[in-house]
C-alpha cells in the first residue's frame, strides 16, 4: 500500500475549484502536467482530493479502454444457480459481502482436494508485471485447474457464472489452496492497484478483477477463516460455504486476510472474476 500524497491548501483548493468549474479529470490532470508534476503522482493527488478510488480514476482517464462488465450480486434470501440452490446468509453493503451456503456439496468438496492434492506447490501471487511470485505474506500451497479441465471443475465454473452473471471465460482458473497449522495470508486486496509499475501488464489479460468467491472445502478444527479488517467481520471457514465480495473501483474496505489455521488443515477454492475475457499471460 502507497502512502497517500503530501498536497498542499492551495492545491487541493485549485484542484476543487476548477472541478466545480466544469473541468473534467482528464483535464485537471493535463493542467498539472504542464505545470510540471508527475503524472503518476497527479493521479494520486487528485484521487485523494476527489475522494475517488484510483482504479475508477484510471477508467475514467483511459482513451481507449472498453467498458468492463460487472458482477450481479446475489441477493437473501436464496438464489438458484444452474438449478443449484444457495443461500445468502449474510449480506453486506460496503464492500459488497455476502456469505453463501450450499454452493458446493460435500461430494465435490471431497473431489476437488483429492484432484488437487497431487500438484500441490507452494502458493504464488502476481508481481508488478504480471508474474507469478513466491510471497512471505501467502504461506501455503495450491495449484490451479484450468478452465473446463475436468467435467467437475466445468460444472462448478458454469454455477458460478449463473450466480453472479460473469461468464466463466472472464475468470482465472479455478484455485485450490492448502493451509496447515500456522499458515495464512495476510492481508490484502484482490483487485490490482493501478497506481503499481507493470499495472498495464496484468490487466491486459483480462482487465481489472472485479469480485472474488473463496469456496470452504473443509472445516478446520479452529482458526482459517477470513477476516475483513475494515469491517471487523470474520466469516467461518465451513464446508461447503462460501464469502463473495466485489470490489469495482478499488474498493479499500475490501482488504481481507486468510487468517492462521490454529487446529487442522484448511482447503479453499478461489475465483477471480475479471471485467473481460480473461486469458493467460504468455499464452495466445
Amino acid at each position: 500500500m502507497h502512502p497517500r500524497p503530501t498536497i498542499s491548501p492551495e492545491l487541493r483548493e485549485w484542484i476543487l475549484a476548477t472541478t466545480h468549474a466544469g473541468h473534467g479529470v482528464p483535464e485537471v490532470l493535463k493542467l498539472m502536467k504542464e505545470h510540471g508534476y508527475d503524472p503518476r503522482q497527479s493521479r494520486g493527488i487528485v484521487a485523494e482530493v476527489l475522494k475517488l478510488p484510483l482504479a475508477t480514476l484510471l477508467a475514467s482517464t483511459a482513451k481507449s479502454s472498453p467498458q468492463g462488465l460487472r458482477a450481479t450480486h446475489p441477493e437473501a434470501p436464496e438464489v438458484r444457480a444452474d438449478g443449484h440452490a444457495i443461500g445468502v446468509s449474510l449480506s453486506v453493503d460496503t464492500p459488497v459481502l455476502r456469505v453463501l451456503e450450499n454452493i458446493l456439496d460435500g461430494q465435490e468438496c471431497d473431489e476437488l482436494i483429492a484432484l488437487a492434492r497431487p500438484r500441490l506447490q507452494r502458493a504464488l501471487t502476481v508481481d508488478s508485471e504480471g508474474r507469478q511470485q513466491v510471497d512471505r505474506r501467502r504461506t501455503s500451497e495450491g495449484m490451479f485447474f484450468t478452465l473446463d479441465e475436468v467435467p467437475l471443475v466445468g460444472r462448478i465454473e458454469r454455477r458460478l457464472a449463473a450466480l453472479t452473471g460473469v461468464p466463466a471465460s472472464h475468470g482465472e482458473g479455478l484455485q485450490i489452496l492448502h493451509y496447515l497449522p500456522g499458515q495464512e495470508y495476510e492481508p490484502h486486496f484482490d483487485w490490482f492497484d493501478p497506481e503499481q509499475p507493470g499495472y498495464e501488464a496484468i490487466t491486459a489479460a483480462g482487465g481489472q478483477r472485479i469480485a472474488s468467491v473463496v469456496m470452504y472445502l473443509n472445516t478446520p478444527a479452529r482458526g482459517g477463516g477470513t477476516a475483513f479488517p475494515e469491517l471487523g467481520l470474520t466469516v467461518t471457514a465451513r464446508r461447503g460455504a462460501a464469502v463473495y465480495f466485489a470490489y469495482e473501483g478499488g474498493d479499500r474496505s475490501s482488504l481481507h486476510a486468510g487468517l492462521p489455521v490454529l487446529e487442522g488443515e484448511k482447503w479453499i477454492a478461489t475465483k477471480w472474476l475479471r471485467e473481460r475475457p480473461y486469458r493467460k499471460p504468455g499464452k495466445a
